[in-house]
């Protein structure tokens, strides 16, 4: 009898769980974060600074090239090339932490917009695009439009 009862218990706890589960689970969304990218005027002008960045870097080695061509001896070339690399290597560096920065930025506020647009919808998730097979809605436009308005 007490067993019965224990299993009435669980039974009843059970269809407990999974009728509110399924209040509150509303479903999933996907994003194709490359479009809301291409839409988002931060993430564009991030962009922009960064290829302006990389094209220092180039004009960089294009005028040390010249520098370079100009030098008669080859103890002055090797001595040159040697300050030349460090000097590249730590512009390099700098490059790439800008870079980094600026994709985080981006990320970060894509981030942020998706997760207002999550709340609104009441969904459970949102996922990249690629991984949704069949199902799902599509909150891509959704967060462009948060991101312009920036609410």
């Amino acid at each position: 009898m007490k067993n019965f009862r224990m299993m009435l218990v669980i039974l009843a706890l059970t269809v407990l769980m999974s009728s509110t589960a399924k209040v509150f689970a509303e479903g999933v969304g996907f994003i194709d974060y490359k479009k809301v990218q291409d839409n988002f005027a931060f993430a564009k002008a991030a962009a922009k600074e960064v290829d302006n960045k990389a094209l220092e870097l180039q004009q960089f080695l294009v005028d040390k090239e010249k520098q370079f061509k100009s030098l008669e001896t080859p103890l002055k070339k090797q001595n040159f090339e040697e300050k030349t690399k460090k000097e590249f290597e730590a512009k390099q560096s700098a490059y790439i932490t800008f870079k980094l920065k600026k994709e985080e930025e981006v990320y970060n506020k894509i981030q942020a917009a998706a997760k207002q647009v999550l709340i609104e919808q009441k969904l459970d998730a949102i996922f990249d695009y690629r991984v949704i097979f069949v199902g799902g809605l599509d909150v891509t436009d959704l967060v462009i439009t948060k991101l312009k308005t920036g609410k």
